[in-house]
């Protein structure tokens, strides 16, 4: 009886986490569905030359359904410079939030997709990856 009641309690509490644990949700469902719309495809619009004689064009790359949620970018390239990057879509995750500007940062001075991997956001990073490949392939 002695050994009973302590047993009992540290079982209860190494119990706790299990019963406190919330994992991430998953968009599964919603994801499978944007991933199978037109819209995955990569799309380009360019616009008339500037002043400078180079045209701004802007690509969005594909919808890449990831563990996380879905990823898409939109690249605006000023020639055959990578003006910008803008996420369209991205998982609602701690750590995608503090990845992205990361990930645009690098872009920016890679010019492409050659980039690292973001630590504790990969899933996001390589989906981030293969969408602005896509792009930068669309816009050829």
């Amino acid at each position: 009886m002695k050994r009973a009641i302590p047993v009992l309690v540290l079982s209860v509490a190494g119990l706790i986490p299990v019963w406190r644990y919330a994992p991430s949700h998953d968009t599964g469902a919603s994801s499978a569905t944007e991933a199978a719309a037109p819209a995955s495809t990569p799309s380009a619009s360019s616009s008339a030359p500037s002043s400078g004689g180079s045209t701004t064009t802007v690509v969005s790359g594909s919808t890449i359904d990831t563990e996380k949620g879905p990823v898409r970018v939109e690249v605006t390239f000023d020639g055959d410079k990578i003006d910008s990057v803008r996420m369209l879509q991205q998982p609602n995750h701690p750590q995608t939030t503090a990845a992205v500007p990361k990930l645009i940062e690098e872009t920016l001075q890679a010019q492409g997709a050659d980039i690292d991997t973001v630590s504790g956001a990969t899933i996001t990073s390589d989906g981030y990856k293969e969408s602005l490949q896509a792009a930068i392939d669309a816009r050829g």
